[in-house]
């Protein structure tokens, strides 16, 4: 009995992987195909490559994507960071409660609403000052807006399991709060901090809805490029540009998870050597 549960196990998480990334198997392969058959593989080639470093609409879009979720991440990390500390550090307040809603709402909230409230926002405060104008500014706020929700339960979950006997010991030995928390509690949850920017950066550079929402003439992110190509039929470019992106993900969530196995085996080498 235990072994042929066992083997359903298997079978079933098998099944889940292949559901999964079967389609993407074949996206990237027909990248490669030499005609724009989208069910028969008619032979090797790097045409749509070619194709794709011509076309200066996904080249532009892929940059402008890069630049947004580059700031965006950097940006949803540190207002994430703060946020955590204060909800995690400081109990009661007044207005937690409004604060800790606020801050967790875009989790739960479609994004096509948030896009459209952020729309309004935007066209509201032009009208007034006459700033900012849709465009790379209107879609970093956006981005950030969800990015920090995201990341802020991910710091948040790290500060919780964090010890504070660390950070009273500091005080004890006359660190100031500041010293505190750059010194002691910012190098406990750097690694917290960073999957928070790698989230932010993905959930940006993946994005289309509030991108859709924020975007000006003649900005338009690699996404947004994408869905339009898609919708006007079956361009095997589509399919080179999105290979592209997998293979850049796959290499950066690599790179993350090495670096954080590197960090963990130089932590027990030192408790181990204390």
């Amino acid at each position: 009995m235990k072994l042929s549960l066992k083997h359903f196990g298997k079978a079933w998480l098998a099944l889940v992987f292949a559901f999964l990334y079967t389609p993407l198997i074949f996206m990237v392969v027909f990248s490669f195909n030499s005609t724009r058959q989208d069910a028969v593989f008619t032979g090797f080639s790097w045409r749509w490559y070619e194709a794709l470093a011509a076309d200066s609409r996904i080249v532009d879009g892929f940059w402008l994507s890069l630049k947004v979720a580059t700031i965006t991440g950097v940006l949803s990390a540190v207002l994430a960071t703060f946020a955590a500390f204060v909800l995690v550090r400081y109990r009661r307040f007044p207005g937690r409660t409004a604060f800790s809603g606020m801050v967790n709402a875009p989790l739960v909230m479609p994004e096509v609403v948030i896009g459209l409230s952020l729309l309004l926002l935007m066209v509201g405060v032009q009208n007034l000052f006459g700033w900012p104008q849709r465009g790379l500014l209107t879609i970093i706020l956006g981005h950030t807006l969800l990015g920090m929700s995201y990341g802020m339960v991910v710091i948040q979950s790290r500060l919780q399991e964090m010890d504070r006997s660390i950070e009273e010991a500091a005080m004890d030995l006359g660190a100031r709060p500041y010293q505190v928390f750059m010194l002691v509690t910012l190098p406990n949850i750097f690694q917290a901090i960073l999957a928070a920017f790698l989230l932010a950066f993905t959930l940006s550079f993946d994005d289309v809805v509030i991108a859709e929402f924020l975007s000006g003439p003649g900005v338009n992110t690699l996404p947004q490029v994408i869905f339009g190509y898609a919708r006007r039929g079956i361009n095997p470019t589509i399919y080179a540009a999105a290979t592209l992106l997998i293979v850049t993900v796959t290499l950066a969530v690599v790179a993350y998870s090495l670096w954080v196995a590197r960090q963990m085996s130089r932590r027990e080498r030192e408790i181990s050597a204390v």
